[in-house]
């Protein structure tokens, strides 16, 4: 085929081009792998510098938010009920009425009780008094007025008597009438108890959280209260609020409840100081202190067959807490060491386990020299240095492969491996790289 002039010059150009642009791709990749062929080859030096800081030991739990306070309200005395006063929301305070029930029951048994009072007083009364008896007697030698006149005109002399009151007291009846009076004085002061348990009052100052029955239906009773004040219930909900009639939640000396692993439990102290953070609002910090660790296991974490333990701690938070809610979830941050304008190191630049740890110091001239370095508190990314180093000082840490930027160090589209090169962009008939499993060829 005859190639004219133009379409020749043409051609002469393209071929100009493409050799130009493999010699350019060439020379940069013999600049870069030249300058740096020596240094891939051999790891990159990286140091830490010994500086004064702050090193924080932390151990970090999960739990939920509980105020002390919170309590179910519970009548002592159980019937239908005839009032309730407060409703979800409402703020109350410590007596306040909370709700009533019908005291027709209870009532009867204080009259009762009461005329049964009565009765024992009056029969120990009875029985101190004890029996009393009357006698006439003589009085010995005496003699009395003028008798009756005989026939010869003589009178006979009447006999004087006196008479005797004697009063008998049955002590074992006297002890009887007192064991029945006491008896009686116990069954009024607990029939008296039930009938103002029929009025339910606020043991403490709160927020009605729950009301579980309206007037009329029938309600149960709290154990263990003497009065018409009800006392928390055992029970309580997976969040921590305790279930009763009404519940009330104050937000007053909040705390939580955290589990930590049986290692981070070790660490934990009572008064060491913490962090809680809301997890539902993450910008939320709360500081807080150890009140308690507790030494049983709470449960046992990890997947199905996990032998993992953790315990329970109890934190105080401190500082306003009226806008917290019991139940809240929460992530706690306990700082177990903390050392103040220290000597620090990355924990990485040292070897080694215990008090006693061995670094590489380098040397302002790049020779190194191992060292043997004395540390203190271990903090999450930090070692506080007691000694084997100053401030100033560098240290090697644990190398990295270098390279000359490219991935496996080569040019792209050169040398192969990998993925394959995707061959000489812009250069007409181009070739993928060699032994790679990628696409290969330029589009020519």
């Amino acid at each position: 085929m005859k190639v004219l002039p133009r379409r020749r010059g043409a051609v002469l150009v393209n071929s100009a081009l493409g050799v130009a642009l493999l010699g350019g791709a060439a020379l940069v990749y013999t600049t870069l792998n030249g300058g740096t062929s020596a240094a891939a080859g051999r790891p990159q030096s990286r140091t830490a510098t010994v500086a004064k800081g702050t090193v924080l030991a932390t151990v970090s739990g999960t739990g939920t938010l509980v105020s002390p306070t919170d309590a179910a309200q519970d009548f002592t005395t159980g019937g239908r009920l005839t009032a309730v006063k407060v409703a979800v929301g409402d703020a109350v305070k410590k007596g306040q009425v909370l709700a009533t029930v019908d005291t027709t029951a209870a009532q009867q048994q204080v009259d009762a009780a009461q005329a049964a009072l009565t009765t024992a007083n009056a029969n120990l009364a009875k029985a101190q008094a004890g029996v009393t008896t009357t006698t006439t007697e003589p009085l010995p030698g005496g003699t009395g007025g003028t008798g009756e006149r005989g026939a010869g005109g003589s009178s006979t002399p009447a006999p004087q008597t006196t008479t005797i009151t004697t009063t008998k007291v049955d002590d074992a009846a006297v002890a009887q009438a007192q064991q029945q009076v006491a008896t009686a004085q116990t069954n009024l002061a607990n029939a008296q108890a039930a009938l103002a348990g029929t009025t339910l009052t606020a043991s403490v100052d709160g927020t009605v959280a729950a009301v579980s029955a309206k007037v009329g239906d029938t309600v149960g009773t709290s154990s263990g209260s003497a009065s018409g004040s009800a006392k928390s219930t055992a029970t309580s909900t997976s969040s921590g609020t305790p279930n009763g009639f009404i519940v009330l939640t104050n937000p007053t000396g909040m705390q939580v409840t955290a589990n930590f692993s049986e290692l981070d439990s070790l660490k934990l102290k009572k008064g060491e100081a913490a962090t809680v953070t809301l997890n539902a609002q993450s910008d939320t910090k709360l500081n807080a202190t150890v009140l308690s660790v507790s030494s049983l296991p709470s449960s046992s974490g990890g997947s199905a067959g996990s032998t993992a333990v953790q315990y329970a701690a109890t934190l105080q938070i401190s500082g306003d807490t009226s806008h917290l809610r019991t139940g809240l979830s929460a992530t706690v941050s306990v700082v177990t060491g903390e050392a103040d304008n220290a000597l620090s190191l990355p924990t990485s630049a040292l070897s080694g386990t215990g008090a006693s740890r061995t670094a590489t110091l380098v040397q302002p001239d790049g020779s190194t020299e191992r060292v043997s370095v004395g540390v203190g508190v271990e903090g999450d990314s930090t070692v506080q240095v007691l000694a084997g180093l100053k401030e100033g000082d560098k240290v090697a840490l644990p190398t990295t492969s270098g390279g000359n930027g490219f991935p496996n160090a080569s040019f792209p589209g050169l040398g192969g491996g990998g993925q394959g090169g995707r061959g000489s962009v812009g250069i007409p008939g181009g070739s993928g790289g060699q032994g790679g499993s990628g696409r290969g060829g330029g589009r020519g």
